[in-house]
């Protein structure tokens, strides 16, 4: 492809429109790991989770066509992508010290990264046919949405701390592209084709159940504090 050619930039305006759009789920991400960070250390860890998710994202769109080769990797992603959609709202009693998701800046970073690896990985494909296999539109269009995800995330996360509940949307969120991950898993979605009760029933299933699960582990940390 020939540069700054009308193909060319046709096909970064469509690189970008598609980063954007994926940038939602991004910020929402690193707000919510971001939230137990000490403050001085919060704008470190949006900047390094989004430097880190780009870096990812760049990478799977490069290796995409492997990636495809694998069986179950998308049933994997989703089953990974409710531990860490529970992660988040788990109160930080239930996390281990050595390992608590979000307490630390390195925390932070690790679910950052595994998060945006896993949901990355349903939407390269766009990112990839959409680049006509040009790494560098890939690249110019991810660095072009690195500030509309640090200034959604910082948005977000101030959001949050006003409005704590807001954390069970993020979850919800995650949820509900780990049920999308699921249900379009090739091994699974034959056993689902003309059973759309089927597809929502594994959507609701998830949703709720991660949601559920989050409510009633915070509630029962809310009891052991109030006792004397």
């Amino acid at each position: 492809m020939e540069l700054f050619s009308a193909h060319f930039f046709s096909a970064l305006i469509a690189v970008i429109i598609i980063d954007l759009a994926l940038a939602g789920d991004n910020a929402i991400v690193i707000a919510i790991a971001a939230r137990n960070v000490a403050k001085h250390l919060r704008k470190r860890a949006i900047i390094w989770g989004t430097v880190g998710a780009i870096v990812v994202r760049a990478v799977m769109t490069l290796l995409v066509v492997w990636l495809l080769q694998i069986p179950g990797l998308l049933l994997i992603g989703g089953l990974l992508l409710i531990w860490i959609a529970y992660r988040l709202l788990a109160p930080a009693k239930e996390r281990k010290h050595s390992d608590a998701a979000a307490a630390t800046f390195w925390g932070a970073m690790k679910i950052i990264i595994i998060a945006d690896a896993v949901m990355g990985f349903d939407n390269v494909l766009g990112v990839a046919g959409a680049a006509h296999e040009s790494f560098l539109l890939v690249i110019v269009g991810l660095l072009i949405s690195v500030p509309i995800v640090v200034w959604g995330s910082a948005l977000i996360l101030g959001w949050i701390e006003r409005f704590p509940g807001l954390i069970y949307i993020g979850a919800g969120v995650l949820a509900w592209t780990s049920a999308k991950m699921i249900t379009d898993e090739p091994l699974v979605k034959p056993f689902l084709v003309e059973k759309p009760t089927a597809v929502w029933g594994t959507y609701a299933l998830i949703i709720g159940g991660v949601l559920i699960a989050g409510y009633v582990a915070n509630k029962r940390q809310s009891a052991r504090r109030e006792r004397p």
